[in-house]
């Protein structure tokens, strides 16, 4: 067939578009079969012509072409008789079977003058108990250029049609509505309803009137129809060479139309979902800051019980003094030892104790918010997953694996970081720090003591300091009186100073433990909160390059449709 100088840049321009479609859909990182539905549309330039006919089994589709091409080409039955795809091509020994890329499509050849420069495709039969029946024609409708749809007039227009139908719009192809088995209906009145329910139907799921022909199969079979000279007749015109030529270069730009408008869907969906992202990313910060907050707050009151316990310290402390100091104890003050026993009897009495039992509780409480703050990342993660828009995609690929990222580190701490263990590290900290700073206040005392047991011998150490000198010899008469004022200073004093090193010391021990943890989280989520970046920037380009694939597609098919 010779071309115009027109119709061959029409052809390389259209070559051209479907390669770009084809490297823009790779790039975008499309479903696998979305990619080769590009590659076949571009290669079904090459190819033949495919009329192909599609029906539901039983519909009598291996008759019809028989009949059609008047001649026992295929095998017929009353079950499932088709389980390939049949590529029928002119050729002059008949039945020669040539082998094909699909495994499941074999092309044969018949010496049929009437199929020269066109293939005509017999494909198994839908609606069947074989389901890969069905997805043996579903995937080969985008590479048809015209569709003979065949109905049966004792079950016209089906669901089940219906919705491959809807299948066949969503590629774009031209339909010729074949309605077989019209030898069925009786009077003409009965084929006029039927051809105008299946006029009905196709129009409500193409959203135009295709031609609809009512044939007979057996009767063509058996000596002639009258169906079958109008449907000859049709296709005669369908297949003219402007018409074909028409419908082959308007078929794989339906096919690109559709997959534009996929990656489109695909990259509104991705959109939607990066801010949804987004969305939880500062959420899972408010989160954080929530926690920081809440744990700092929470710290407040559990330091205020433990300024109680140093508060009812300072009190027995006063009182000992006051008890004790005086001219009428002289004797106790005499023995420094037995003095200091009683200090520890009556003024500090269960302050180590209490304090290890409240500094356990800030430990385990900050422990447990902790790890109920890192159950909820890892729970929301497991419910952030991708729409269907976008599953099967790179962009689904990539972002779940890093969504899998930040999951696995909450995942991995909470396995590999136990209560116990957090509680440690935080204590053994703390006591650290704390006989670092209380120096020789607790002097004596080796490391691996608990943070009561510091504060109990700071407290003891009292007695040492301010009793000392209490000697029999050197009391006079405002000696005594002046050591008690002198005792209630330094005591105040300590405490003070208690006070004041041990909420230094646990606020910087619950800052560091948080320190780690944000770390932790910031090193979990930053992969993420990149990838979103560089997401973005790849939509705004892909916005940019499908519109301009638009234009040049819009462009093509009025040019082609103008050949017309």
């Amino acid at each position: 067939m010779l071309v115009s100088a027109k119709t061959q840049d029409l052809l390389t321009r259209e070559r051209t578009l479907l390669s770009d479609l084809q490297a823009f859909l790779e790039l975008q990182g499309a479903p696998p079969e979305t990619v080769e539905h590009a590659r076949v549309a571009l290669r079904t330039l090459d190819e033949a012509f495919l009329l192909v006919v599609v029906g539901e089994f039983n519909a009598g589709k291996s008759s019809f072409v028989n009949a059609l091409l008047g001649a026992s080409v295929l095998p017929e039955g009353v079950t499932p008789t088709t389980d390939r795809i049949y590529v029928l091509v002119h050729g002059e020994k008949p039945g020669q079977m040539e082998p094909t890329r699909d495994p499941f499509v074999s092309r044969l050849t018949y010496p049929l003058p009437s199929l020269e420069g066109v293939a005509l495709v017999d494909t198994p039969g839908t609606n069947a108990i074989i389901r890969q029946h069905q997805a043996l024609t579903e995937g080969f409708l985008p590479r048809a250029d015209l569709l003979l749809f065949l109905t049966s007039a004792d079950r016209p227009f089906t669901e089940s049609e219906r919705q491959f139908l809807s299948l066949a719009a969503k590629w774009g192809r031209s339909v010729i509505m074949v309605v077989n088995k019209a030898d069925l209906l009786e009077t003409p009145a009965q084929k006029e309803q039927v051809k105008e329910f299946v006029q009905a139907g196709a129009r409500g799921v193409l959203g135009l009137t295709p031609p609809v022909v009512l044939i007979s199969a057996r009767q063509e079979q058996r000596g002639g129809d009258v169906g079958f000279a109008a449907l000859r007749a049709l296709l005669q015109a369908r297949l003219s060479e402007g018409e074909r030529m028409r419908l082959k270069f308007s078929s794989p730009l339906n096919t690109a139309s559709e997959l534009l408008n996929g990656e489109a869907q695909r990259s509104e969906a991705a959109r939607t979902t990066l801010m949804e992202d987004q969305r939880f990313l500062q959420e899972l910060e408010a989160q954080r800051e929530h926690h920081r907050e809440t744990m700092l707050g929470e710290l407040d009151g559990q330091l205020n019980r433990v300024n109680r316990l140093l508060a009812e310290f300072e009190v027995r402390a006063d009182k000992f003094i006051d008890d004790k100091l005086r001219f009428s104890n002289l004797r106790g003050l005499m023995n420094s030892r037995e003095l200091e026993e009683q200090f520890r009897r009556e003024a500090v009495a269960d302050l180590p104790e209490a304090i290890d039992r409240q500094f356990g509780s800030m430990i385990d409480r900050f422990v447990e918010s902790n790890m109920h703050f890192w159950e909820d990342v890892q729970a929301f993660l497991i419910r952030r997953q991708p729409s269907g828009e976008v599953a099967r995609t790179r962009f689904s690929y990539d972002r779940a694996s890093l969504l899998e990222g930040i999951a696995g580190s909450a995942k991995d701490h909470l396995e590999n970081t136990t209560e116990q263990e957090l509680a440690r590290r935080l204590s053994k900290d703390a006591e650290e720090a704390m006989m670092g700073a209380m120096g020789g206040l607790a002097g004596g005392l080796i490391g691996g003591v608990s943070i009561g047991a510091i504060i109990g011998a700071t407290a003891l150490d009292f007695t040492g300091g301010i009793l000392a000198g209490l000697a029999l010899g050197s009391l006079g008469l405002f000696v005594l009186p002046n050591k008690r004022l002198q005792a209630h200073r330094q005591l105040r004093e300590k405490i003070t100073q208690l006070r004041e090193a041990l909420e230094r010391i646990v606020r910087r021990e619950y800052e560091r433990e948080q320190e780690r943890a944000d770390a932790r989280l910031n090193d979990a989520v930053s992969p993420y909160t990149r990838f979103t970046q560089q997401e973005q920037t790849r939509l705004q380009d892909a916005a940019t390059r499908t519109a301009d694939l638009q234009t040049r597609l819009n462009a093509l098919k009025n040019e082609i449709q103008a050949l017309a």
